[in-house]
């Protein structure tokens, strides 16, 4: 049962290892704000069609609720997309793609932090451990390598903390399904951007895209609304669900890889080190698996119900949601 919810998380990590050359590729043809506001747009509003199917009209209301919603929106949304496509402009995809690797140990730390809730020890380190690995295959066993990254490198450990922040958060809507979640901070993070796309533009700080513009992205577009935004983080969401944050989260290390891979495939040769540190990064998320079955197995006391597991740590379309892959006719 845990291999199988186990593929969840690693569909997803895999279509979004793939989305950093894609958007990449977008970004010589739309600027960074534009291209963020528009993916979310179509997303946010596959999402609505998708809650209104299964919840009805009356899931659409914030319960007393909008001011957390909109601060998580434009945290989650808003600021971990818009920084990533950004950061693009200034590094290159696997260089970026490595960040969202640090997401284990920064959403463990958030919730040290907040909740004081301590990280285990093991699953701390075998973090710790695939990050290494994933190191190794961006800087190919250099530290000059690190110097690469730059602003790049700032604006992405800003967007993923944005990210863990919004993790987080997403565990004070236990009685709001995922997809519900998902679905009006959405919205509330598109709003986000679109107003700031719409200033950017007015002031001359970016340009609107042209219609032909949009036509020469298409395809980069639809990838990243549907397989970025939308399938994979049903998918995501579905593992999270299952085997809870921290363990999931584990599973981002594997998107510098995927974007690594992708980019061989697109030519780039790979030294030995940086195979011995794909090599490295894979072996730690196996081991992390085999430690979380073998406590599952073994006694314990019951778990409080209380809030340790965070529904989802997203791709920021977010916490869309464990049941609807299930439910949802084509979308798995």
């Amino acid at each position: 049962m845990r291999s199988r919810a186990a593929a969840y998380p690693l569909l997803a990590v895999l279509g979004w290892g793939v989305m950093f050359p894609v958007l990449a590729s977008a970004l010589t043809r739309v600027d960074p704000l534009n291209l963020t506001t528009a993916r979310y747009l179509l997303a946010a509003v596959i999402l609505v069609a998708i809650l209104l199917l299964r919840e009805g009209a009356g899931a659409l209301r914030l319960g007393g609720r909008a001011v957390e919603v909109v601060m998580l929106g434009v945290v989650g949304f808003a600021g971990f997309n818009l920084l990533t496509n950004l950061a693009l402009e200034h590094a290159a995809p696997q260089q970026v793609a490595l960040f969202v690797a640090t997401t284990p140990v920064i959403t463990q730390l958030v919730r040290w932090a907040r909740d004081g809730v301590r990280p285990k020890p093991l699953l701390l380190a075998l973090s710790l451990v695939a990050l290494l690995g994933v190191g190794l295959v961006i800087t190919r066993g250099s530290l000059a390598g690190l110097g690469q990254f730059g602003l790049g490198g700032l604006m992405m450990i800003g967007g993923v903390l944005g990210w863990a922040i919004y993790t987080h958060g997403a565990s004070r809507f236990g009685a709001w399904s995922p997809l519900r979640f998902t679905t009006l901070t959405a919205l509330t993070g598109t709003a986000a951007l679109l107003a700031a796309s719409v200033l950017a533009d007015g002031v001359g700080w970016q340009h609107a895209p042209g219609v032909d513009d949009l036509v020469a992205v298409a395809p980069q577009l639809a990838y990243a609304v549907v397989i970025g935004a939308v399938v994979a983080v049903l998918a995501w969401n579905t593992g999270v669900q299952r085997l809870g944050a921290a363990n999931a989260a584990l599973f981002m290390n594997l998107v510098p890889v995927t974007t690594f891979a992708v980019q061989i495939a697109r030519g780039y040769r790979p030294e030995p080190v940086e195979l011995a540190g794909a090599a490295i990064t894979i072996a730690a998320l196996v081991a992390a698996n085999l430690v979380t079955r073998s406590r599952t197995r073994a006694p314990s006391l019951p778990r409080p119900t209380a809030v340790t597991d965070p529904v989802a740590v997203v791709d920021p379309v977010a916490h869309s949601v464990g049941s609807a892959v299930e439910a949802t006719p084509g979308v798995a």
